[in-house]
């Protein structure tokens, strides 16, 4: 079996529209000139039979007989107008010299009213009214009809001509114009299975059809698949950088222990030999979560007051903090209504804010967990009055494996406030820092 391709199949599909849109319009046509025309006759041998039936009531034969003769029209060869005996002979007017139709009360119907050559081959429209012991016969002829039914089958046939005609045409503008489209896509999407992933497919300025629909998904699709690559090779390469480090003093504390005889010692170099697995795993678990925060689904997502989350999670580190020397407070401005959350992600984002503002502000002695309803959204935030981040750095701070300069001398791995921006995109938020005069707010604002 022969299968034809989509730009065929289109071209097949306009003419195949186009034959049977016009084939229904002239059939249209067709049908209702038909039905008016019979309708007019059907008025008018209605009105001539009431109208000839009140000259006979009137004044009889010869009156009837003179207003039939005024009624005739020169040159107008479809009037069928005649008093007939009741035998079917013409007495007077024009019609067949004996109807082959019955003589009974007829208000309108069409026949051929003759047996003889002329009438024979024409259908009539008519009416049969009694006339005392005579019958009044009105009614037209229909060629007239039949002529411009043959006209519209005329029409019909070139009709259908132009539409094959005006079919292959537009059918092979169509197929272009689709072909054209579908190949700027196509090609977008070979060159990114190539590992091209720059392309992108064009758009008609003000077009707003389908294909740009489509055309501004798929590059959406293919901008966030860009950026997930090049995020990608970004992590790859910053975590094999940064790894080398713990790796190589992992090896190196590894050798050591190996060579120490005293068990004493050998069993504290063992002990750092777990400071440098438990950081290096750290780093690894971290950037699998940032990984999972991209992928969540949301139907992972409850209903969360996050004025009740912030109590949860400040009552647990309120003894910490304490214990640290801080006076940690916990301030919620406002109750914001319940929010559809991923609790698990959301919590831990906080936690990490709370960590990196004990590990980091504890010399400005307070930490402030609090909570804004603000008109852009809820804004969860930790305040602390340590040194604060530089506005020139804090982009830094922001980036996967990004550590300040005065961050390199304290274990981490530079992905806490990716995984905690991570978790404010998938929320449909964002996470800033800002100054505290002195200090840092950490802010993560999630749309209400």
């Amino acid at each position: 079996m022969i299968r034809l391709s989509v730009t065929a199949r289109i071209a097949l599909l306009s003419i195949a529209l186009a034959l049977i849109s016009n084939l229904a319009l002239v059939g249209f046509v067709w049908k209702t000139t038909s039905a008016d025309a019979i309708d007019a006759i059907r008025r008018e041998t209605t009105e001539q039979s009431e109208a000839l039936r009140a000259v006979w009531r009137n004044g009889g034969l010869p009156a009837i007989r003179q207003a039939i003769d005024s009624a005739v029209v020169p040159g107008d060869v479809s009037l069928v107008l005649a008093v007939v005996d009741p035998k079917g002979r013409a007495v007077v007017g024009i019609a067949p010299e004996r109807l082959a139709v019955p003589l009974r009360i007829t208000q309108f119907r069409i026949a051929r009213l003759g047996a003889d050559e002329l009438w024979s081959a024409r259908e009539t429209g008519y009416a049969l009214h009694p006339l005392g012991s005579y019958w009044l016969l009105t009614g037209r002829n229909l060629d007239l009809i039949a002529a411009e039914e043959r006209a519209i089958e005329r029409a019909l046939a070139v009709a259908v001509f132009l539409s094959l005609a005006l079919g292959v045409v537009g059918g092979l503008v169509l197929t272009r114009y689709v072909s054209r489209r579908l190949d700027g896509i196509a090609k977008a999407i070979e060159a990114a299975g190539e590992g091209d992933l720059s392309r992108r497919v064009n758009m008609i300025a003000g077009g707003g059809d389908a294909f740009d629909r489509l055309a501004a998904r798929l590059n959406v699709m293919l901008g966030k698949l860009e950026g997930v690559m090049a995020e990608l090779r970004i992590v790859t390469d910053s975590l094999a950088h940064d790894l080398r480090s713990p790796l190589a003093r992992l090896r190196t504390k590894t050798e050591q222990a190996v060579l120490i005889a005293d068990p004493d010692a050998r069993e504290a170099a063992l002990g750092g030999l777990l400071v440098e697995t438990d950081l290096v795993m750290r780093m690894l678990t971290m950037v699998i979560e940032i990984s999972r925060s991209g992928s969540v689904s949301r139907d992972r997502f409850i209903e969360v007051s996050p004025a009740n989350l912030l109590e949860e999670i400040g009552e647990l580190y309120a003894p910490v903090a304490e214990d640290a020397g801080l006076v940690f407070t916990i301030a919620i401005d406002d109750r914001p209504p319940p929010m559809k959350l991923h609790r698990e992600l959301i919590s831990q984002a906080i936690t990490n804010l709370i960590d990196n503002a004990l590990r980091h502000g504890a010399g400005g002695g307070e930490v402030t967990l609090r909570i804004v309803h603000r008109t852009d959204g809820v804004a969860i935030q930790v305040e602390d009055r340590g040194p604060g981040i530089a506005a020139s750095d804090r982009a830094q701070a922001l980036k996967r494996f990004g550590r300040l300069d005065s961050a390199r001398s304290t274990p981490g791995a530079g992905l806490g406030m990716a995984l905690i921006e991570a978790v404010a995109r998938l929320h449909d938020g964002h996470f800033e820092l800002a100054d505290n005069a002195p200090g840092l707010v950490a802010r993560i604002v999630l749309p209400v």
